[in-house]
Protein backbone atom coordinates (compact mmCIF):
# COMPACT_ATOMS: atom_id res chain seq x y z
CA UNK A 1 0.00 0.00 0.00
CA UNK A 2 1.07 3.39 -1.28
CA UNK A 3 4.16 1.68 -2.67
CA UNK A 4 5.43 0.09 0.74
CA UNK A 5 4.52 -3.24 -0.51
CA UNK A 6 7.63 -5.75 -2.02
CA UNK A 7 7.70 -6.19 -5.77
CA UNK A 8 7.17 -9.99 -5.89
CA UNK A 9 7.36 -11.94 -9.69
CA UNK A 10 5.22 -14.22 -10.76
CA UNK A 11 4.70 -17.49 -8.57
CA UNK A 12 4.81 -20.91 -10.40
CA UNK A 13 2.36 -23.33 -9.40
CA UNK A 14 -0.43 -25.86 -11.02
CA UNK A 15 -3.35 -22.82 -10.19
CA UNK A 16 -5.19 -25.09 -7.47
CA UNK A 17 -4.78 -23.12 -4.55
CA UNK A 18 -4.14 -19.56 -4.68
CA UNK A 19 -3.14 -16.36 -2.19
CA UNK A 20 -5.71 -14.65 -1.05
CA UNK A 21 -6.33 -11.58 0.50
CA UNK A 22 -10.03 -11.09 0.26
CA UNK A 23 -13.09 -12.31 -1.72
CA UNK A 24 -16.61 -9.64 -0.64
CA UNK A 25 -19.42 -8.75 -2.49
CA UNK A 26 -19.98 -5.39 -3.77
CA UNK A 27 -20.67 -3.48 -7.25
CA UNK A 28 -17.74 -3.23 -9.46
CA UNK A 29 -17.00 1.05 -8.93
CA UNK A 30 -15.50 2.08 -12.09
CA UNK A 31 -14.80 1.13 -15.43
CA UNK A 32 -16.87 -0.52 -18.60
CA UNK A 33 -18.67 -2.94 -15.80
CA UNK A 34 -19.59 0.90 -13.52
CA UNK A 35 -22.40 -0.45 -11.68
CA UNK A 36 -22.93 -3.79 -11.58
CA UNK A 37 -23.19 -6.45 -8.90
CA UNK A 38 -19.87 -8.06 -8.67
CA UNK A 39 -17.88 -10.19 -6.04
CA UNK A 40 -14.22 -9.18 -5.92
CA UNK A 41 -11.15 -12.03 -5.79
CA UNK A 42 -8.39 -9.92 -4.44
CA UNK A 43 -5.05 -11.79 -5.05
CA UNK A 44 -2.61 -11.21 -2.81
CA UNK A 45 1.15 -9.49 -4.25
CA UNK A 46 1.88 -7.16 -6.57
CA UNK A 47 5.32 -6.89 -9.17
CA UNK A 48 4.53 -3.14 -9.01
CA UNK A 49 5.08 -0.59 -5.91
CA UNK A 50 2.66 2.43 -6.85
CA UNK A 51 3.18 5.22 -4.23
CA UNK A 52 -0.19 6.28 -4.95
CA UNK A 53 -1.93 2.97 -4.34
CA UNK A 54 -4.79 2.49 -1.82
CA UNK A 55 -5.26 -0.75 -1.71
CA UNK A 56 -4.26 -3.19 0.70
CA UNK A 57 -3.52 -6.67 -0.62
CA UNK A 58 0.02 -7.98 1.18
CA UNK A 59 -1.85 -10.55 3.59
CA UNK A 60 -3.39 -13.58 2.73
CA UNK A 61 -4.73 -16.99 2.92
CA UNK A 62 -4.27 -20.01 0.93
CA UNK A 63 -7.03 -21.23 -0.67
CA UNK A 64 -7.93 -24.02 -3.02
CA UNK A 65 -9.90 -22.66 -6.15
CA UNK A 66 -12.99 -24.92 -5.17
CA UNK A 67 -13.24 -23.39 -1.60
CA UNK A 68 -13.03 -19.76 -3.54
CA UNK A 69 -16.14 -21.02 -5.84
CA UNK A 70 -18.05 -22.56 -2.39
CA UNK A 71 -17.08 -19.04 -0.99
CA UNK A 72 -18.59 -17.06 -4.07
CA UNK A 73 -21.71 -19.08 -3.73
CA UNK A 74 -22.50 -18.14 -0.32
CA UNK A 75 -23.06 -14.83 -0.73
CA UNK A 76 -26.62 -14.07 -2.11
CA UNK A 77 -26.26 -12.25 -5.06
CA UNK A 78 -27.73 -13.31 -8.43
CA UNK A 79 -25.28 -13.83 -11.52
CA UNK A 80 -22.65 -11.05 -10.29
CA UNK A 81 -19.67 -10.14 -12.06
CA UNK A 82 -16.39 -12.21 -11.12
CA UNK A 83 -13.72 -9.02 -10.63
CA UNK A 84 -10.14 -10.82 -9.66
CA UNK A 85 -7.79 -8.43 -8.70
CA UNK A 86 -4.86 -7.51 -6.92
CA UNK A 87 -2.26 -6.98 -6.42
CA UNK A 88 -2.15 -7.92 -10.01
CA UNK A 89 -3.64 -11.01 -10.52
CA UNK A 90 -1.54 -12.50 -13.45
CA UNK A 91 1.26 -12.82 -10.41
CA UNK A 92 -0.19 -16.19 -9.58
CA UNK A 93 -1.44 -18.90 -11.96
CA UNK A 94 -5.13 -18.21 -12.49
CA UNK A 95 -5.80 -19.95 -15.67
CA UNK A 96 -7.58 -22.94 -13.45
CA UNK A 97 -9.85 -20.87 -11.62
CA UNK A 98 -10.64 -19.11 -14.88
CA UNK A 99 -12.17 -22.54 -16.39
CA UNK A 100 -13.67 -23.79 -13.11
CA UNK A 101 -15.95 -20.39 -12.82
CA UNK A 102 -16.44 -20.22 -16.25
CA UNK A 103 -17.90 -23.78 -16.04
CA UNK A 104 -20.25 -22.54 -13.32
CA UNK A 105 -21.22 -19.80 -16.01
CA UNK A 106 -20.47 -16.35 -14.20
CA UNK A 107 -18.67 -13.99 -16.01
CA UNK A 108 -14.96 -12.69 -15.55
CA UNK A 109 -13.13 -9.68 -15.70
CA UNK A 110 -9.52 -9.35 -14.53
CA UNK A 111 -8.10 -6.23 -13.54
CA UNK A 112 -4.04 -6.14 -14.41
CA UNK A 113 -1.41 -3.75 -14.72
CA UNK A 114 -0.58 -5.33 -18.14
CA UNK A 115 2.76 -6.20 -17.32
CA UNK A 116 2.41 -9.78 -16.87
CA UNK A 117 0.44 -12.83 -18.38
CA UNK A 118 -0.80 -16.17 -18.63
CA UNK A 119 -3.11 -18.20 -20.69
CA UNK A 120 -6.28 -17.83 -19.43
CA UNK A 121 -9.77 -18.68 -21.38
CA UNK A 122 -10.78 -16.94 -24.28
CA UNK A 123 -14.23 -15.58 -22.54
CA UNK A 124 -12.55 -13.79 -19.86
CA UNK A 125 -12.45 -10.06 -20.38
CA UNK A 126 -9.19 -7.93 -18.95
CA UNK A 127 -9.60 -4.27 -17.73
CA UNK A 128 -6.09 -3.19 -18.39
CA UNK A 129 -4.58 0.06 -16.29
CA UNK A 130 -1.27 0.39 -17.87
CA UNK A 131 2.07 2.31 -15.11
CA UNK A 132 3.98 4.38 -16.63
CA UNK A 133 7.97 3.35 -16.03
CA UNK A 134 10.90 5.74 -16.71
CA UNK A 135 8.27 8.64 -16.79
CA UNK A 136 6.75 7.16 -19.85
CA UNK A 137 3.91 4.54 -20.90
CA UNK A 138 4.63 1.51 -22.79
CA UNK A 139 2.85 -0.58 -25.11
CA UNK A 140 0.84 -3.56 -23.19
CA UNK A 141 1.74 -7.30 -24.49
CA UNK A 142 -0.69 -8.25 -27.39
CA UNK A 143 -1.40 -11.20 -25.35
CA UNK A 144 -2.98 -8.55 -23.26
CA UNK A 145 -4.70 -6.71 -25.33
CA UNK A 146 -6.18 -9.43 -27.52
CA UNK A 147 -8.45 -9.91 -24.42
CA UNK A 148 -8.72 -6.82 -23.35
CA UNK A 149 -11.70 -4.67 -23.09
CA UNK A 150 -11.06 -1.19 -21.68
CA UNK A 151 -7.60 0.66 -21.00
CA UNK A 152 -8.05 2.28 -17.97
CA UNK A 153 -5.56 5.69 -17.47
CA UNK A 154 -5.43 7.20 -14.20
CA UNK A 155 -5.25 10.91 -13.92
CA UNK A 156 -3.28 13.40 -11.56
CA UNK A 157 -2.78 17.28 -11.76
CA UNK A 158 0.06 15.94 -9.72
CA UNK A 159 2.20 13.31 -10.56
CA UNK A 160 3.88 14.25 -14.24
CA UNK A 161 3.80 10.96 -15.81
CA UNK A 162 -0.02 11.06 -14.98
CA UNK A 163 -0.63 14.10 -16.14
CA UNK A 164 -1.40 12.53 -20.06
CA UNK A 165 -2.55 9.40 -21.31
CA UNK A 166 -0.41 7.46 -24.62
CA UNK A 167 -0.79 5.41 -27.03
CA UNK A 168 -0.05 2.03 -25.71
CA UNK A 169 -1.91 -0.38 -28.07
CA UNK A 170 -5.59 0.43 -27.64
CA UNK A 171 -5.97 2.55 -31.36
CA UNK A 172 -4.52 -1.04 -33.53
CA UNK A 173 -7.09 -3.40 -31.36
CA UNK A 174 -9.62 -0.80 -31.10
CA UNK A 175 -9.70 -0.85 -27.51
CA UNK A 176 -12.04 2.07 -25.76
CA UNK A 177 -10.12 4.07 -23.50
CA UNK A 178 -11.70 5.34 -19.79
CA UNK A 179 -9.57 8.03 -17.64
CA UNK A 180 -10.03 8.49 -13.96
CA UNK A 181 -9.17 10.88 -11.88
CA UNK A 182 -6.34 9.82 -9.20
CA UNK A 183 -7.00 9.55 -5.51
CA UNK A 184 -4.61 11.68 -3.48
CA UNK A 185 -6.16 11.96 -0.46
CA UNK A 186 -6.06 15.35 -0.78
CA UNK A 187 -9.28 17.25 -1.40
CA UNK A 188 -7.77 20.14 -3.46
CA UNK A 189 -5.45 18.04 -5.39
CA UNK A 190 -8.54 15.71 -6.03
CA UNK A 191 -10.47 18.17 -7.23
CA UNK A 192 -7.99 19.18 -9.69
CA UNK A 193 -7.79 15.61 -10.92
CA UNK A 194 -10.81 15.38 -11.43
CA UNK A 195 -11.35 18.83 -13.80
CA UNK A 196 -7.49 17.66 -15.40
CA UNK A 197 -9.28 13.95 -16.09
CA UNK A 198 -12.96 15.75 -17.97
CA UNK A 199 -10.10 17.94 -20.12
CA UNK A 200 -8.42 14.40 -20.96
CA UNK A 201 -11.36 12.72 -21.97
CA UNK A 202 -12.81 15.65 -24.23
CA UNK A 203 -9.20 16.30 -25.27
CA UNK A 204 -9.37 12.54 -26.35
CA UNK A 205 -12.82 11.93 -26.52
CA UNK A 206 -12.29 9.06 -23.83
CA UNK A 207 -14.85 8.07 -21.19
CA UNK A 208 -14.44 9.67 -17.83
CA UNK A 209 -14.89 6.81 -15.41
CA UNK A 210 -15.55 8.15 -11.64
CA UNK A 211 -15.04 5.50 -8.48
CA UNK A 212 -18.88 4.83 -7.48
CA UNK A 213 -17.75 2.39 -4.55
CA UNK A 214 -15.75 5.59 -3.23
CA UNK A 215 -18.81 7.46 -3.84
CA UNK A 216 -21.01 5.09 -1.85
CA UNK A 217 -18.29 4.42 0.85
CA UNK A 218 -18.22 0.64 0.46
CA UNK A 219 -15.09 -1.84 -0.45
Amino acid sequence: MFGNNPKLPFEKGDGTYLKVHSIFETIQGEGPYSGYQAIFIRLSGCNLACEFCDTEFDDYSILEIHDILKKIKSFEQINPLIVITGGEPFRQNISQLCKLLIINNFKIQIETNGTLYIDIPKEVELVCSPKPSNDKYHMIRHDILKQTIAIKFLISSNIKPYSDISEVGQKEYSIPVYVQSMDEYNKAINQDNLILAQKIAKKYNAILSLQIHKILNID
